[in-house]
């Protein structure tokens, strides 16, 4: 775990890790957005699971682009 990463690879990684966690967020949206779901539970951690990566793609989006959740 000792590799050199340049600053270039540095960034790639963070966006790909914002790229991952903004599709979590949609998965698991789109999954607590259901009708046919008739768990409540199941709708309820689907609506935090999609609040908590909606969090790290915000810190991911921060990191990237400084201000670009001020309006939020």
């Amino acid at each position: 775990m000792s590799d050199v990463v340049d600053s270039d690879e540095l960034l790639r990684r963070i966006q790909r890790a914002r790229d991952w966690a903004a599709q979590e967020e949609q998965h698991w949206k789109t999954r607590s957005g259901r009708s046919g779901d008739t768990e409540a539970d199941g709708a309820r951690e689907a609506d935090l699971l999609a609040a908590v990566y909606e969090a790290v793609r915000k810190v991911f989006d921060e990191v990237v682009t400084p201000g670009s959740n001020s309006a939020d």
